[in-house]
């Protein structure tokens, strides 16, 4: 039962892995791209994550798979976020077809 449970969660995992990475290849911006870095990826690696920990409860692997979930939900949103900041910074456009600029008056471009 166990196993079954995992096997799940492992696939749904590198379900959302993989349609992140293709995200990553399809996206026209570096604004899209990191969404779909972030959003996607973080949670396909969570739910492998988990269904290792299912998979092999509290020993050393499951909990070292427990530990890296936290981790991996704040270095994912931080990395995030600065690669945004620098791009915007830097003066990396957004993509033509765009709607709205959130950030125009919050960063200043110097």
């Amino acid at each position: 039962m166990n196993e079954t449970i995992s096997l799940i969660f492992i696939g749904i995992g590198v379900a959302f892995d993989f349609f992140g990475c293709l995200g990553l290849l399809r996206l026209p911006d570096v604004y899209n791209r990191l969404q779909a870095a972030t959003k996607s990826v973080t949670l396909g690696t969570w739910s492998i994550l988990f269904g290792v920990f299912i998979r092999y409860g509290f020993t050393g692997v499951g909990v070292k798979a427990l530990i890296c979930i936290p981790i991996i939900f704040f270095a994912a949103t931080v990395a995030a976020h600065a690669l945004v900041r620098g791009s915007y910074i830097f003066g990396i456009k957004l993509w033509d077809k765009s709607v709205i600029d959130d950030y125009k008056n919050e960063w200043k471009q110097e």
